[in-house]
């Protein structure tokens, strides 16, 4: 008499919830961190840049906490009690030195290092194809940085944005919100901030502003969730260049997620319309 097959439990209900928390947008900049640090290649890239980011950071956050910590402090114990002006005033101080020090970073030493951080992620997640209208990649190379060539048009991981600086400017205040005003805030920031870290991926893609615009807009809420998570690393005192490095390097991980799941590793496809045919669900 032949043997009734075991029927297994389905674990579906318990393995997609547990996919959906792994894959969600806001872990990308951690997963950044964990990614730079696993994969030597990309060390190179911090240890030109580590010395003066770091005198940099520390000149610009030594000489906001001497001059403008403490009258803040004053002015927001108007709105909050003295024990959360200390505490809201170190995060007011924390955003605008980390405003200061990213404007320094990507507009004079680190942007170009950020384009070579984010295309090495996609090259070593077997995405060549993506970036090789771009700059040509050497396939010779082992090393995922040693294969990038000097891109032969405009390279920009993040674009200088007038309006993010004058938006940030005009968000500050709701730090004067007790309690709630600084989560407001950086969450505000973030909204703004999560979709500038797919710019070149847009590029890639070759979008149009109204394409660009409706492929952020279907996934704002994930952006804004990356941004807010990206922001609060960048706040980090002295290690806010790290932390510019590896969120490029959990951007080109969440491009490469979405890429792999669109395309099943087939070469890319740059039809904004054939793309909007995956939908990605997860926050």
């Amino acid at each position: 008499m032949p043997e009734t097959p075991v029927r297994r439990p389905r674990l579906r209900f318990l393995i997609r919830p547990a996919t959906a928390v792994s894959q969600a947008s806001w872990l990308y900049p951690l997963k950044g961190i964990y990614y730079f640090f696993a994969h030597p290649f990309l060390w190179p890239l911090l240890r030109a840049r580590l010395l003066p980011s770091a005198l940099l950071s520390l000149f610009v956050l030594t000489n906001l906490f001497i001059w403008t910590y403490l009258p803040q402090v004053a002015f927001l114990a108007i709105f909050h009690g003295r024990r959360l002006a200390f505490i809201n005033g170190a995060f007011l101080v924390l955003g605008e030195g980390a405003a200061i020090v990213a404007l320094l970073f990507e507009a004079f030493l680190v942007d170009e290092t950020l384009v070579d951080v984010f295309d090495a992620v996609l090259i070593d997640k077997g995405l060549e194809n993506l970036i090789a209208n771009s700059r040509p990649i050497d396939p010779d190379e082992k090393d995922p940085v040693k294969r990038l060539g000097k891109p032969t048009i405009s390279a920009v991981y993040s674009p200088f944005s007038i309006r993010q600086i004058i938006e940030f400017i005009l968000f500050l205040p709701l730090n004067f919100i007790p309690v709630a005003g600084t989560p407001i805030f950086l969450i505000l920031t973030g909204y703004r901030a999560g979709p500038l870290h797919h710019w070149r991926y847009f590029k890639f893609l070759n979008l149009t502003k109204k394409e660009r615009n409706l492929f952020v807009r279907r996934r704002q809420l994930k952006y804004t969730w990356f941004g807010t998570v990206a922001l609060l690393l960048q706040l980090v005192p002295v290690l806010s260049m790290f932390f510019l490095l590896t969120t490029a390097a959990g951007s080109a991980l969440w491009v490469a997620r979405y890429e792999k799941a669109r395309d099943n590793y087939s070469p890319v496809s740059h039809n904004i319309q054939a793309r909007e045919a995956y939908t990605d669900d997860l926050v």
